[in-house]
């Protein structure tokens, strides 16, 4: 991170967010803002690259943790939840077209990316609805019960997080620490979050194109740092005090969200989206 810049990796995943909606021919993720936030920086990112075949498989994957995360959010909102955490929240837009009217969003950031975000949003016209409140956190050195508890979130009340695009770039233990406060919370408390099978697991030659992407993000200055197994991550949320679990991985995302594909070629191993939540203690 450079101080008053962006996160070079939250503009990708918005421009990726964007181009979804424009290339798919039935996109399973809408967001009006995503292109108007971009501003100047959409040309930086042009549609034409994402035409690829290797970026076809991020912007879906990008387009499906999004999509998982807000329906599941739905849900949350319908059993009586009322406050939703978006932890690194980058260039997300879903304060700014929020459609549930009781519920208090926290955008927690890097105080980097959320100062350039606030700039963008002024400059692109998007109010700042009073929902919404701003928590600038640095994930491999502040305290999330401290930066929730100074930014006015009900510890006594169930909350959803919302954690997509970011246990990549943490360290096992930055990233596990951040669990723990979360299934510290209350019950009925959940989190959505995605996360990668170790490369050395992978198929070639999806782990060729694994390790092409982690170069270019390790050359932004934002390397990807962790990975999970999936039966060894479970053991660790029954540990940190998560009942329920979800983990969607390639297969089942591409049969939940993209079912006319043809699925025979999609790897077992790969991007996973995982919800987690905290049931009666």
């Amino acid at each position: 991170m450079k101080n008053g810049q962006p996160s070079r990796t939250a503009l990708a995943a918005a421009a990726h967010r964007a181009a979804h909606q424009v290339l798919e021919a039935s996109p399973i993720f809408f967001d009006p803002l995503a292109v108007p936030i971009l501003g100047d920086a959409a040309a930086t990112f042009g549609h034409d690259a994402d035409k690829r075949p290797s970026r076809r498989a991020m912007r879906s994957f990008i387009a499906a943790r999004s999509r998982f995360a807000e329906d599941a959010l739905g849900d949350a909102y319908a059993r009586g939840s009322r406050q939703l955490v978006i932890l690194g929240a980058g260039l997300d837009t879903f304060a700014y077209r929020n459609p549930h009217a009781e519920l208090r969003v926290f955008e927690v950031d890097h105080p980097a990316t959320q100062a350039w975000k606030r700039r963008r949003l002024a400059e692109a016209g998007i109010g700042v609805p009073v929902s919404l409140t701003f928590a600038p956190m640095d994930f491999q050195r502040d305290t999330l019960a401290e930066k929730l508890a100074i930014a006015g979130l009900d510890p006594g009340r169930p909350a959803f997080f919302s954690w997509l695009g970011v246990v990549p770039y943490l360290t096992e233990e930055a990233a596990l620490a951040t669990l723990a406060a979360i299934g510290a919370r209350a019950p009925g408390t959940q989190v959505v979050f995605d996360y990668a099978d170790p490369p050395s697991t992978l198929p070639e030659p999806s782990r060729q194109a694994h390790m092409l992407r982690a170069a270019r993000v390790a050359e932004l200055g934002e390397p990807w740092l962790c990975y999970f197994e999936r039966d060894s991550l479970r053991a660790r949320l029954a540990e940190l005090g998560f009942s329920e679990l979800q983990d969607l991985g390639p297969r089942e995302i591409a049969r939940r969200y993209f079912p006319k594909r043809a699925h025979a070629d999609i790897p077992e191993r790969g991007g996973h989206i995982v919800l987690a939540g905290i049931g009666a203690r």
